[in-house]
């Protein structure tokens, strides 16, 4: 008697366990690559950030844009990178922009949360080991708890 075409059992489940192991091995790769790819979107979004920050005092120190005389030229808020600011060497009143617009932290987890409120922020005035918050922006860190994949707090980045 002629057998017909097909797997055994046998067969099949030693197929489906190789497909399992092969599985297993996935998706500690792809947590891997999506955190990777979340840090490269933090670096960059600190680079902009930051350059934008030192935009805006350069031209504070310019004096395209108005600040107290006591005033470190850091800007007030950081909204102000993106919405623009009143361009004093214009005329017409035109505004300066240091942002098209001001990127998200992609390790804050709540979508509802302006962009602004994902970054913690640290005043001029400001020790860099404690940072706090104060009458100016002069630079942001990430408020993740995470360490990075190098090792390092993505706050200290």
């Amino acid at each position: 008697m002629r057998r017909g075409a097909g797997f055994t059992l046998i067969e099949l489940v030693v197929a489906v366990a190789i497909v399992g192991v092969l599985a297993m091995m996935a998706v500690p790769l792809m947590e891997i690559t999506s955190q990777r790819q979340k840090e490269t979107e933090l670096r960059l979004a600190l680079r902009q950030i930051r350059t934008a920050i030192d935009a805006y005092r350069q031209a504070v120190l310019d004096k395209k844009i108005e600040a107290a005389a006591d005033a470190s030229g850091y800007p007030p808020d950081l909204d102000s990178l993106a919405n623009g600011v009143t361009d004093m060497t214009r005329p017409d009143g035109g505004k300066l922009y240091f942002l098209r617009r001001l990127p998200r932290d992609p390790f804050h987890g709540d979508d509802g949360v302006p962009a602004a409120e994902t970054w913690g922020k640290r005043a001029y005035a400001s020790p860099p080991e404690e940072p706090e918050e104060g009458k100016d922006v002069f630079d942001v860190y990430s408020l993740s708890e995470k360490k990075g994949l190098n090792g390092v707090p993505y706050r200290d980045w």
